[in-house]
């Protein structure tokens, strides 16, 4: 198959702006899949790519992992995927499928992880991109491209957790932060039956966390309503990705109570062990989830009308949006759209 040109926005050192990049894509391996982008999500980890954060950024950086287009190109091994599919893609496009995690269908947990993601070597902010397209999930047909390009991050980052510790809900659940993961959280803990406390330094989201299903609203900067919830939840996510006061967050935890860190905080976690100790606290990480958690993920949102709140830009301002996901300006989640930018 002859290479296409593709084009995308990609910032060409750290930290730089996004430019308008062109560049051949990637030759199409036999499981992978090419797939025409028409949706993708501003995550606060792109940002966190740009910036390389995280130590393995190449550039010129195209980020972008929050995708649903349609299939293209098939390699010659890939099942159950045709061109013209619609489908999502996650951070997640590929593994190696061969280490011990990959063998018990912990994939996102691959011993490659870093070589792993959708933007490498390019992400979604773009026209196309290629996969394993076992990492490329059909989408219900009633889901819309926005709301299903959000759930392929977010919406599975939040999932994964909460289906592992409150599945069985009638737990006291509080989440951490009212924004692109957390008005997810708020969702997925309520449909699954819990009673849900969201924590939040903005009083200005009580109104919408209690229409998104919290039933509770606790200002994390407030002592005194911190102290009313002290010892009260069964398990805590942590969505954020600013400075927090960890040992204010783990006093509200109930003895065998546990904290869940989805998101990449911007500062150091530091906190008094005494509660930890005397409680039997647990804190715990959280990676996006497996293949199989991704397909249920999906058709319980469907099923429950469980949808991130959108706000719809052409790939043009890809700038604009990431300025405004780094404000703290988006609410909740940016969808950036290829067809906007036709006339």
């Amino acid at each position: 198959m002859s290479l296409s040109t593709v084009s995308g926005y990609a910032a060409k050192a750290v930290g730089q702006p996004l430019e308008p990049f062109t560049y051949e894509s990637p030759k199409l391996g036999e499981h992978d899949v090419q797939v025409s982008i028409t949706h993708c999500g501003v995550c606060y980890t792109d940002i966190q790519g740009i910036e390389d954060h995280f130590g393995i950024s190449a550039f010129p950086f195209v980020p972008g992992h929050e995708i649903v287009g349609s299939v293209s190109a098939v390699g010659r091994a890939v099942s159950g995927l045709k061109e013209g599919d619609r489908v999502g893609i996650g951070w997640q496009g590929r593994s190696c499928m061969q280490c011990e995690w990959c063998l018990q269908g912990e994939e996102q947990l691959c011993k490659d992880i870093d070589n792993c993601g959708t933007w490498k070597p390019y992400g979604g902010f773009a026209s196309s991109v290629v996969v394993d397209g076992r990492f490329a999930y059909l989408l219900p047909a009633g889901m819309s491209s926005e709301v299903g390009a959000v759930l392929m991050c977010a919406g599975i980052s939040v999932y994964t957790p909460l289906r592992a510790y409150a599945a069985g809900g009638s737990q006291k659940v509080g989440v951490i932060g009212v924004g692109g993961l957390g008005h997810l959280a708020i969702q997925f803990a309520h449909a699954l039956g819990n009673e849900v406390t969201a924590i939040s330094s903005s009083p200005g989201k009580k109104e919408q966390a209690l229409q998104f299903g919290a039933d509770h609203f606790v200002i994390v900067d407030d002592q005194a309503s911190m102290r009313q919830v002290r010892l009260s939840f069964d398990l805590l996510l942590y969505t954020s990705h600013g400075k927090s006061d960890w040992t204010s967050l783990l006093y509200s935890l109930k003895t065998n109570g546990r904290l869940v860190i989805i998101g990449f905080s911007d500062g150091p976690v530091a906190f008094d062990p005494l509660e930890l100790v005397v409680h039997q606290m647990s804190i715990t990480g959280s990676f996006i989830g497996n293949r199989a958690a991704m397909k249920e993920m999906l058709s319980f949102a469907q099923v429950q009308g469980i949808a991130p709140e959108v706000e719809l830009m052409p790939m043009s301002r890809a700038n604009d949006a990431i300025r405004r996901a780094r404000e703290n300006q988006a609410r909740y989640r940016i969808v950036l759209v290829n067809y906007m930018d036709r006339t």
